[in-house]
């Protein structure tokens, strides 16, 4: 399994609308970085999703239901399907991500402009435990 985030605003679609709507298609991906990451990922896998906009933090944790398919007439983009699993006990913020030193090489928070991005298992990690320290 691996892992991943995934940001949206919560205005356009937020951990709310997945969790209303059961499942999403996570499709609109129009940055080769981002799409190379929606190609790796397989069923099973978790996505951290987070809020970008305002709220800045991650909020819930989905999974990869379907690998990726064309996204597009071209053929040249993708999509994958994911589904709400559990939102976090309390939101990791930006702020609280950036002051974690075992998250100092998060590809996130070097790359902040992406808006899909592995997570490794020891970030995923502490991420969770930031979750309990609110």
């Amino acid at each position: 399994m691996a892992y991943w985030l995934m940001k949206s605003e919560p205005v356009s679609y937020g951990w709310d609308d997945l969790v209303r709507d059961g499942a999403t298609e996570w499709d609109g991906v129009r940055n080769h970085a981002a799409a190379a990451h929606l190609r790796a990922m397989a069923p099973g896998d978790r996505v951290l999703f987070y809020h970008s906009g305002e709220q800045k933090a991650a909020v819930g944790v989905a999974e990869v239901t379907r690998a990726a398919r064309a996204d597009g007439d071209a053929g040249n983009w993708v999509s994958v399907a994911i589904r709400p699993l559990d939102a976090l006990p309390a939101p990791v913020t930006l702020a609280a991500m950036k002051a974690a030193p075992a998250l100092v090489d998060m590809a996130m928070l070097r790359q902040s402009r992406l808006s899909v991005s592995p997570v490794t298992r020891a970030q995923w990690d502490t991420i969770m435990s930031l979750t309990t320290q609110t």
